[in-house]
């Protein structure tokens, strides 16, 4: 897909990622770019470097979900790039309270979901779109630390998958980004984290990344092409994998 003039949702996009994006689609000239999140002053700062349009967004809500699509589309045009960008961490094992496995839930799986079930309908009907996914290298290895993220990332990786085979014969193509750490807000303070074992990223080049994965309508997003190798070593051995993931547990999880 070539963004040039093209409508372009971003959830997420206060800040890190999300605004990263919206600053790249609008330098590769897209028509005009909604920035959605939840801190409704970060999407307003965003849309003003982008010129674009503001909303407050709660992504775990389907009902805003759908009002971010119905009216983009009734004010705007059609869609036709959806990133579903929101996501947060949390650490932890099973131990983590029943109400923090739904939060992370709700805005790393369901967002995603309300977005395809309320989206690609329309999409369809006129011959096709685009779903860029912010899942994780969590979603295609494992998290050291937080088995929330590791199983959502897991999840959002699975519904990337399931989009792009399912609707891809009715035009709908679909891209999910699967970085290690990226400078933002989640890993403040994690700079010496098991993600950055591979350097922490800034949001820009990802965000450059994407674009380029869109250009050219690949579905794997990999800004750190180490984790193509981490992958192959999973699906080679994966019991020595297994064994790695726990050497790397014992020096970073220590707690």
């Amino acid at each position: 897909m070539d963004i040039k003039d093209r409508i372009v949702v971003v959830t997420g996009a206060a800040g890190g990622i999300g605004r990263a994006l919206a600053q790249t689609f609008a330098k590769a000239g897209a028509k005009k770019i909604v920035c959605a999140d939840l801190d409704g002053d970060g999407a307003e700062a965003t849309a003003k470097l982008v010129d674009g349009v503001a909303r407050q967004v709660n992504v775990a809500d389907e009902n805003d979900i759908k009002a971010l699509i119905d009216d983009t589309e009734k004010d705007l045009g059609p869609i036709d790039l959806f990133c579903s960008n929101a996501g947060i961490s949390i650490p932890g094992g099973p131990e983590v309270a029943n109400d923090a496995w739904q939060r992370i839930w709700d805005i790393n799986v369901m967002a995603h979901i309300y977005a395809a079930r309320h989206l690609a309908p329309k999409m369809i009907a006129r011959g096709g779109g685009y779903f860029l996914n912010t899942a994780s290298a969590a979603g295609l290895l494992s998290q050291v630390g937080s088995a929330p993220y590791a199983v959502t990332k897991h999840a959002a990786v699975g519904l990337a998958e399931w989009i792009a085979l399912t609707y891809g014969d009715d035009g709908i193509k679909v891209s999910v980004l699967c970085p290690q750490a990226v400078r933002t807000n989640m890993t403040k303070g994690k700079e010496d984290g098991v993600a950055s074992v591979n350097g922490m990223m800034e949001p820009e080049p990802v965000a450059q990344a994407c674009l380029e994965a869109i250009e050219k309508e690949t579905f794997l997003v990999l800004p750190h092409p180490e984790v193509l190798q981490y992958m192959r070593n999973k699906t080679e051995n994966y019991d020595r994998w297994i064994g790695g993931m726990r050497k790397l547990n014992r020096i970073y999880n220590k707690n």
